[in-house]
């Protein structure tokens, strides 16, 4: 089993979502967070002033999968969440241990 994490533009969510959901990925956990990478930040004009924003918005999306979809979900979101343009994102996928479905003891992959 894969812990998989994407970080990607809050715009870009809908097609991801549909994406995942087209290759049979019904279950994620989305989180809005502020970060950087080489995008960097940008100037805004408020009230006359001008200040720097230095964390972009961004969705992040957590995946708990089966080996066999990790390649399947990489594709998928990479070809949904990309606009060719700095700052589309990244995806980690990392080992996961153990799963466990609360509601019915489940564990493994029965429980993702």
């Amino acid at each position: 089993m894969k812990m998989m994490t994407a970080i990607i533009k809050p715009f870009k969510l809908d097609d991801v979502r549909d994406a995942l959901h087209q290759i049979g990925i019904t279950g994620m956990t989305v989180e809005e967070v502020k970060g950087y990478g080489r995008q960097k930040g940008h100037t805004e004009l408020y009230r006359g002033a001008e200040y720097v924003v230095e964390f972009q918005p961004k969705i992040k999306i957590s995946l708990g999968l089966g080996d066999e979809q990790v390649d399947a979900a990489i594709e998928a979101i990479c070809s949904s969440a990309n606009t060719g343009k700095i700052g589309d994102g990244k995806i980690f996928v990392t080992p996961l241990e153990q799963s466990i479905r609360i509601r019915t003891g489940e564990t493994g992959e029965e429980a993702l």
